[in-house]
């Protein structure tokens, strides 16, 4: 009744019949009035819901909901000069366990249940129809994400095209993708808006952006005219394709790449900077790791805060679900404290447009971020 996607187990009083992982249930309250529909999973979330209305969820249903995706995404993010975005993010477009993203004219799709990988056929066959001729490729990239919340056993592989890899665009900028190999479903796309920001405040200044995997936000700097960027990542493939995306743009004689782990770089670095991008990977994948997660900020933003210049900008980030705005902004000021600095909020950040939230469904919101500036 209050429209939140998850019914939990510990919520249901009885199963009338069997269902298996992934079947379509309805869900009635006490009274016997319908309340929704779903798929089942067995574990504590037993049903994710797809509907509060008595509907078929045939193949005119599912592209329907696809192709309302499709022309927001045409609204609020398609542009000249862009041509990569998230056309579904689960519960925000209500296809909760549904991931897919656009990059030019392929299509990766993540499945997080195994009810929605079994729809993967009708979504592909929805995508032919919405994209037509424009869509060569599409590509199932569920093995790890299914694996890791239903033991469902799946190998990645192609639905439509061979296509491994394949240059895009976003806001004039030229990257590489590898949905085969890359992590995610081969970019940060929902950083887009964050790369936009900083490329306006990156004129004439000394750049360093940490975790830097294809180097997005070090490209956007250099773009916005940073006279230097360095990019660190402690992954030899991330800094190659860093290094790819440089050269691509034309970017590769203001650039330069490490391969270290971020912590120690900091430490041992002698360079001061005018602006640091601190986008680390989830430190807590759960609650029972958020305490040690709130470490590793105040660790990482404290020893970032003695490389800064006074007046410096940092733009850091956490994508762990389960740390949210207010103890992050918390995070951040006991980062400052331990490192003596004073500091103000110029801006807090998020996702883009093409990542939206439904507002009852508050734990979907993973990414946020602060724009900081220490003195």
């Amino acid at each position: 009744m209050r429209f939140h996607p998850w019914i939990f187990s510990g919520g249901i009083r009885r199963i009338d019949g069997e269902p298996e992982e992934g079947d379509i249930v309805e869900v009635f309250g006490e009274s016997g009035k319908f309340l929704c529909k779903g798929h089942y999973h067995r574990g504590s979330i037993s049903v994710r819901v797809l509907s509060y209305e008595q509907e078929e969820f045939d193949q005119a249903f599912w592209t329907e909901r696809i192709r309302k995706a499709y022309g927001h995404r045409q609204d609020w993010v398609c542009a000249e000069g862009t041509n990569v975005y998230r056309l579904i993010n689960a519960s925000g477009d209500r296809m909760p366990g549904l991931i897919i993203d656009i990059y030019g004219d392929a299509a990766v799709l993540q499945a997080h249940t195994v009810g929605m990988h079994r729809l993967f056929p009708t979504i592909a066959h929805a995508l032919r129809e919405i994209y037509g001729a424009e869509l060569q490729t599409i590509y199932d990239k569920s093995a790890k994400t299914l694996k890791a919340n239903s033991g469902y056993e799946q190998e990645d592989g192609f639905l439509l095209g061979s296509e491994e890899e394949a240059e895009v665009l976003e806001d004039g900028n030229r990257y590489l993708v590898d949905w085969v190999k890359g992590q995610k479903t081969g970019f940060f796309i929902d950083q887009r808006d964050n790369r936009k920001k900083l490329a306006s405040y990156c004129a004439g200044k000394k750049v360093l952006n940490t975790f830097c995997y294809t180097g997005g936000f070090s490209v956007s700097a250099l773009g916005g005219g940073a006279r230097l960027v360095h990019s660190v990542d402690s992954s030899q493939k991330a800094i190659d394709l860093t290094r790819r995306n440089m050269a691509l743009n034309g970017l590769d004689q203001k650039h330069e790449a490490y391969c270290a782990d971020v912590f120690e770089f900091l430490q041992e670095s002698s360079e001061e900077y005018e602006v640091i991008v601190l986008d680390p990977p989830a430190f807590a994948k759960n609650v029972k790791t958020r305490h040690k997660a709130v470490k590793g900020y105040i660790r990482l933003n404290k020893i970032a805060m003695s490389k800064i210049s006074s007046g410096g900008l940092i733009m850091t980030f956490s994508c762990s679900q389960v740390i949210d705005r207010a103890l992050f902004a918390n995070t951040i000021r006991a980062a400052g404290i331990e490192a003596g600095r004073q500091m103000r909020i110029l801006a807090e950040l998020g996702a883009g447009l093409d990542h939206p939230i439904n507002l009852f469904h508050q734990e979907g919101e993973y990414l946020k971020g602060l724009l900081v500036q220490v003195f």
